[in-house]
C-alpha cells in the first residue's frame, strides 16, 4: 500500500512537472511571436527597411530617411501597439473570470464605450486638456463597469445578462458619442478613428500616455492572478476560502478599467483584443493565471502588431485602421464562441 501511495504522488509530481514545462515553451513561442510582429513592424510598409538596417539604425542613429522614419514614425507606433496589445489582453483576460463569463470583453460589453465617450468629450469640448483623457476615461470605463454589473445583477450575475447588459450600455454609449461628433462636426477629425480604433500617427507623445498605465496594471494583474484562480470556483467556495468576493472583484474589475481605459485614450475603440487573446492562449496553456496573465500579455502583443502591419501593406500605399482587421477577425470568433457557450 505504502509503495502504492508512492507511485502516485510521484506520477502526479511528473504531470505537474511535464505541465510546467509545457506552459513555459508555450510562453516561450508567444515571446518568440511578439518579437515576430515588433520587427515586421519596423521593417515593412510603404518602404521595406531590412532587419540589419534596423539594427544599424537602433545602434548608431543618423540623420538618414530610414532613421527618421523608424525612430520618429514605426518605433513610437510599434510600441503603442504592443502596449495596447498587453492591455487589452489582459483586461480580457481579467473581465472573463471577474464576470464568470467566457464572452467578457471590454469592447462587447461596453467598457471601451464609458472610456471612448469620456475621451472624446474631452478631445471636443476641451481639446487643450489632452493630459486628462486617459484618467477621465478610467473614470467612464469604471463607471459603465458598474452599471452593467447593477443591471445585469438579479439574484446573482449571470452570463446571458452580462452580455445583454453591455450590448445595451455600449449601444446607449456609442450613441452619445456619435451625438457629440454630429453637434461639434468641425471637430471630429481626430475623433473619427476611435470609432474603429487605428494607429495611424501616433508617436512618442502617445507612448508616453499609455506606458505608465501599463506597467501599473501590469503589475497589478499578476498580483491579482491567485484571487483571478479562486474566483473561477465560484462566489461560495471563494467566500469559504477567506476571500472577500465582492471586494476583490471590485478591485480587478478596477485594474481591467485601467488597462482598457489606457488603451482606448490612445488608440480608440478597438475591439475584439480582449476576446480572441485570452482565449487563443487559454487554450494551449490552461486556465491558470499565473501562467495565462503573461501568456496574454504576450499574445497581445503580436496579434495587435501583426495586424496592424497587416492593415499598413494590404493596400499600401492606403492605410487600413487596425481595428477593422480585428473586428474582420473577431466577429466571427465571437459568434463561434457564443454558439458553444450558449
Amino acid at each position: 500500500m505504502k509503495s502504492s501511495s508512492v507511485d502516485t504522488v510521484n506520477v502526479v509530481e511528473y504531470h505537474g512537472m511535464s505541465r510546467n514545462i509545457w506552459r513555459v515553451g508555450v510562453l516561450v513561442f508567444f515571446a518568440l511571436l511578439a518579437m515576430c510582429g515588433i520587427f515586421l513592424s519596423l521593417t515593412q510598409g510603404t518602404t521595406n527597411i531590412s532587419i540589419n538596417d534596423i539594427f544599424n539604425i537602433l545602434q548608431a542613429p543618423i540623420g538618414s530617411a530610414n532613421s527618421q522614419i523608424v525612430w520618429n514614425i514605426r518605433m513610437p507606433r510599434t510600441i503603442v501597439g504592443a502596449l495596447v496589445g498587453v492591455n487589452l489582453a489582459l483586461s480580457g483576460a481579467i473581465l472573463q473570470a471577474v464576470m464568470r463569463n467566457p464572452l467578457a470583453d471590454p469592447h462587447i460589453i461596453g467598457i471601451s464605450s464609458g472610456a471612448g465617450l469620456a475621451g472624446v468629450t474631452i478631445m471636443i469640448l476641451y481639446p487643450s486638456m489632452e493630459y486628462l483623457i486617459t484618467p477621465i476615461a478610467f473614470v467612464g470605463a469604471m463607471a459603465t463597469a458598474v452599471c452593467i454589473y447593477i443591471i445585469a445583477w438579479k439574484n446573482g450575475i449571470k452570463p446571458v445578462r452580462i452580455i445583454l447588459a453591455g450590448v445595451a450600455v455600449s449601444a446607449f454609449l456609442s450613441s452619445g458619442i456619435s451625438g457629440l461628433m454630429i453637434f461639434y462636426s468641425d471637430r471630429v477629425h481626430g475623433a473619427l478613428m476611435w470609432m474603429v480604433g487605428g494607429l495611424a500617427a501616433r508617436s512618442w507623445p502617445q507612448v508616453a500616455i499609455i506606458w505608465p498605465y501599463a506597467v501599473v496594471g501590469l503589475l497589478l494583474a499578476l498580483l491579482g492572478a491567485q484571487y483571478l484562480n479562486i474566483l473561477q470556483l465560484g462566489d461560495e467556495m471563494a467566500s469559504g476560502l477567506g476571500v472577500n468576493v465582492e471586494l476583490v472583484r471590485i478591485a480587478l474589475t478596477a485594474v481591467a478599467a485601467l488597462l482598457a481605459a489606457s488603451a482606448v485614450s490612445v488608440v480608440g475603440l478597438l475591439g475584439f483584443v480582449g476576446l480572441i487573446v485570452p482565449h487563443a492562449a487559454r487554450l494551449l496553456i490552461g486556465s491558470d493565471y499565473r501562467f495565462l496573465l503573461p501568456a496574454s500579455a504576450l499574445l497581445g502583443i503580436g496579434v495587435v502588431t501583426l495586424s496592424d502591419t497587416f492593415a499598413r501593406v494590404i493596400f499600401s500605399p492606403i492605410e487600413l485602421p487596425v481595428g477593422i482587421i480585428m473586428a474582420f477577425i473577431g466577429a466571427p470568433f465571437f459568434l463561434f464562441l457564443l454558439r458553444r457557450e450558449l
